[in-house]
């Protein structure tokens, strides 16, 4: 799985420009708040539309070339900041909301998260890093090509943390899913990525 990313987009009075070539493993963009990691994940993502520029993944291109596939076509998991879980359904509905396709990954999902004895609480009823490893899973649970990290740790605690990046460290190594993440911890950058550039 490769990633070709060359994008420019100006957010008032920001401009954010990225180029890049990624393959497998972690690719983490690094830098300070407000130089535009994340909405890079977003144009990766479809969400948000490059002034210019072009992203490919697999020689497939997402956007450029008069190609911009749309958001549920590009075959993203994104897990944002706050878990963005459905307040109204239960860890189960959650997580099965995802799912494309057979769900025969979901006991493995539920074990490697640790998320099995949470299937039937509400989300309002979840620790914060309980709910960013139900966010993972539901994810995971859609047969993503790759993974969307937008700075998932930065509102827990320490314990909690090294629970996600437990997490995340088997995505990347176990089932060796490409990940391109936003992190302005350079600790984290450090532990998770394969490949950090720096914002």
């Amino acid at each position: 799985m490769s990633f070709e990313i060359d994008v420019e987009k100006r957010l008032g009075d920001t401009r954010v420009s990225l180029t890049l070539q990624a393959g497998e493993g972690a690719t983490v963009l690094f830098g300070p708040s407000g130089v535009g990691k994340s909405s890079v994940l977003n144009m990766v993502a479809g969400l948000m539309r490059p002034d210019r520029g072009r992203i490919a993944v697999d020689g497939e291109i997402l956007f450029g070339d008069g190609v911009n596939v749309p958001p549920e076509r590009r075959n993203a998991g994104y897990v944002f900041q706050e878990a963005r879980l459905f307040p109204h359904m239960r860890v189960r509905a959650n997580l099965l909301y995802g799912v494309r396709g057979e769900a025969e990954r979901f006991g493995d999902i539920l074990g490697f998260l640790g998320i099995g004895h949470l299937l039937d609480r509400w989300p309002g009823t979840l620790s914060g890093g309980e709910a960013q490893r139900v966010a993972i899973g539901r994810a995971l649970l859609s047969r993503p090509r790759f993974l969307l990290l937008d700075e998932p740790l930065s509102s827990l605690d320490r314990a909690r943390r090294e629970e996600i990046m437990v997490a995340i460290e088997h995505v990347r190594d176990v089932l060796r899913l490409p990940i391109l993440m936003v992190t302005h911890d350079p600790a984290e950058a450090e532990r998770i990525g394969t490949r950090v550039v720096r914002m």
